[in-house]
């Protein structure tokens, strides 16, 4: 695309006609693209920046998204909750229906949180670093089996001043852990082996965050037995599930002696399971 001597205005328009066969939301990325470009917020470029020139930089990013290259990936960061997690090839990009766990701990904890957080499989550390923002007084540790992933989460702890209360190891699901947590967070992988994804999904995202066995619960099965040993008493654990995966998850927490309730997201899809 020639961007030369056109506004910021012009281009996008332009951009999210060539997006659309690309992305569910043409405009949006094209407004992400522009305001990484230009080193500002999409707010700003909206409020402030349309009749700008637009910068040369602008039609190499909009190159690498019609290839299907997640935004989050070309930006280099996703906001989640109340913060912005870094993140890039090798690790989970945060997506907002996982924010459906946070609230549904803080419907339970509420103002005064927990004390103790464990987020198994924290990737960039979406989960737990956003909890530790929420609450002050809480200290965690995110475990992962990537290292790639858990360099991210340590520089998003850092970044984000919270490294003092966030520890990050490397580690298979809560295997050699002996402590006891209040809150146990985990969106672990769960998409069946056969089962179709975006192009944007399939080609970039690392496979050993998404998929667990034909049926997506092989995970599962491993995480949900630890979860007794895992909890103080009161404490809770919230973990995402598929939308279609609410009655099999809650019969592997019945399994062990614990109560499962479901949380569905904003779209009203089954979305977690709370095990206590």
């Amino acid at each position: 695309m020639i961007v030369q001597g056109l506004t910021c205005r012009q281009v996008l328009a332009e951009a999210a006609l060539a997006l659309a066969q690309t992305s569910d939301t043409p405009r949006l990325d094209a407004e992400l693209l522009m305001a990484h470009a230009l080193g500002i917020t999409r707010e700003d470029l909206l409020l402030r920046h349309l009749d700008a020139p637009t910068p040369a930089a602008f039609a190499a990013l909009l190159t690498r998204r019609l290839t299907h290259e997640p935004i989050a990936y070309i930006t280099g960061t996703r906001a989640f909750w109340t913060i912005d997690i870094a993140v890039g090839p090798g690790a989970l990009i945060p997506r907002a229906d996982s924010e459906t766990l946070i609230e549904a701990a803080l419907d339970h904890f509420g103002a005064a949180g927990p004390a103790t957080i464990l987020d198994l499989g924290t990737g960039p550390g979406t989960l737990l670093l956003a909890a530790l923002a929420l609450w002050p007084q809480a200290t965690g540790v995110g475990i992962d089996r990537s290292e790639t992933a858990l360099a991210m989460a340590k520089a998003n702890a850092d970044r984000l001043s919270l490294a003092d209360r966030a520890c990050f190891a490397l580690g298979d699901w809560a295997n050699g852990i002996d402590q006891r947590f209040d809150l146990v967070l985990a969106n672990p992988p769960y998409i069946g082996t056969a089962e179709p994804l975006p192009a944007d999904v399939a080609a970039y995202e690392p496979a050993e965050a998404l998929f667990a066995g034909p049926d997506g619960l092989d995970d599962y099965r491993i995480i949900i037995p630890q979860l007794p040993r895992l909890l103080t008493p009161g404490g809770i654990a919230v973990l995402e599930i598929g939308h279609m995966q609410a009655e099999a998850v809650s019969g592997l927490v019945d399994q062990q002696g614990m109560a499962a309730s479901l949380r569905c997201d904003l779209s009203g899809r089954p979305r977690a399971i709370i095990a206590r």
